[in-house]
């Protein structure tokens, strides 16, 4: 044993060093905030300093590759989803300026004449005139006054289905023409279609199951999310962004076996600019059998790799405070609005919560509204009273109209928080 390690340090110290210099290195270490050079030996980043004081590493090269360029650690994405790299095959209508994967810049849209101005564009563009329209980004809450529905819609198109999903991912704006194809009307009852004063739904579609009501429309956009480009273009948007791991944060249910074997095909290539943590989501293809469910992430564990790594799961529990569905504590939101949607019932939270836990598996939870995060916090007091786990990590994801006291009882769990600062502040 001792002479193998020896061996393998003198391999190691023959192996040349590339010294890459750069305008300037932060390394976010308060330690040693900055530098000139990195030194870097078989994939590992041995020091940050001068050029000098990185060769007494031994036999090096200098790179210059980066001398004009100002260097950082990769950043760390804690909470994204695959579905960005499939959506920009469709028409953005977000009110800020975006850049796609391909570098294009697309200017934001920044009232709703903008908005339908853009989906003209778009759907000139369509060769076939029974496609739906897709497009996506909306955030009516920018806009003062009225709220797009299906008669603004109208305005692009009386015959093609418009299908237009909000940034958060949990409404979408419909035409007419899509609620006449799909058999939206005064009849429907499925909880999240809002409708006039006269009982007339008004065209938006909150939540997944009002959602995919809208038929093909519907699935055009979202089953995009299974093709290999978009699954490239979300690697490419991280590297974009400087970031180097991301989550695919329960875009996905890894229960089928082509869908974890294409992530591995894609996500293990070295071309793939990133490390991708892919999370599961019981909302896509669960069985109401909890364990066998979770007895399935832990085979699909094991299969990780350096780049993609399996295991985690995510629940979603509520909806969207833009979109007015998060579940909110008393007093809730102001006027006669109802307290949003539960996504799936609070009393499945617990034997849900329960069968990852007992399998050795971290939850995380979707919790945009406050009595949410008391449903999700009752379930992880409830579970480790009875199965005590050290290190669990379960974590209220969103959590930003969390309580004080809610903070608390998450830190006496041992639970952790993924507080979205950046939507408050919006």
């Amino acid at each position: 044993m001792g002479s193998t390690s020896m061996g393998d340090r003198s391999a190691s110290a023959q192996t040349t060093t590339v010294i890459h210099r750069a305008r300037a290195v932060h390394t976010l270490d308060p330690a040693r905030p900055t530098g000139q050079a990195v030194a870097v030996r078989e994939g590992r980043i041995l020091g940050v300093g001068s050029v000098d004081e990185l060769a007494v590493y031994g036999a090096h090269r200098v790179d210059d590759s980066f001398a004009d360029h100002v260097l950082l650690p990769g950043f760390v994405e804690a909470h994204a989803h695959a579905l960005e790299g499939a959506l920009w095959r469709f028409a953005y209508c977000g009110y800020f300026d975006r850049t796609g994967p391909d570098g294009r810049r697309w200017p934001g849209c920044r009232d709703i004449d903008a908005v339908l101005g853009r989906l003209r564009e778009a759907e000139a563009e369509l060769a076939d005139p029974a496609a739906p329209l897709c497009a996506w980004g909306l955030d009516p809450i920018y806009f003062a006054g009225e709220r797009l529905v299906a008669s603004h819609l109208d305005r692009v198109s009386t015959t093609r289905p418009i299908f237009v999903v909000h940034a958060s991912l949990h409404l979408a704006t419909v035409n007419t023409a899509c609620m006449t194809a799909a058999c939206i009307d005064a009849d429907t009852m499925v909880e999240g279609v809002p409708r006039d004063g006269n009982g007339r739904p008004i065209g938006e579609l909150q939540e997944f199951a009002a959602m995919s009501l809208a038929g093909e429309a519907y699935r055009v956009l979202f089953r995009a999310v299974g093709e290999d480009q978009s699954i490239v273009d979300f690697g490419r948007l991280a590297r974009n962004a400087g970031i180097t791991t991301v989550t695919d944060l329960g875009s996905t249910s890894v229960a089928d076996d082509a869908v974890v074997a294409r992530w591995h095909r894609i996500v293990d290539d070295p071309a793939f600019p990133t490390r991708v943590s892919l999370f599961h989501n019981p909302g896509f293809g669960a069985t109401t059998e909890f364990a066998d469910d979770a007895a399935m992430v832990v085979a699909r564990r094991a299969t990780s790799t350096d780049k993609l790594r399996l295991g985690p799961v995510k629940f979603v529990l509520d909806g969207s405070i833009q979109g007015f569905t998060a579940r909110l504590n008393p007093p809730g939101y102001l006027g006669d609005r109802p307290n949003g949607i539960w996504l799936f019932p609070p009393e499945q939270v617990e034997p849900r919560l329960r069968a990852f836990h007992d399998a050795g598996l971290t939850v995380h939870c979707h919790c945009n509204g406050d009595e949410a995060v008391d449903v999700f916090l009752d379930a992880i007091e409830a579970v480790l009273t009875t199965s005590p786990r050290p290190d669990h990590r379960h974590t209220v994801q969103h959590c930003q109209l969390t309580t004080e006291a809610q903070y608390r009882r998450i830190a006496t769990l041992g639970a952790c928080a993924n507080l979205f600062a950046n939507h408050t502040y919006y």
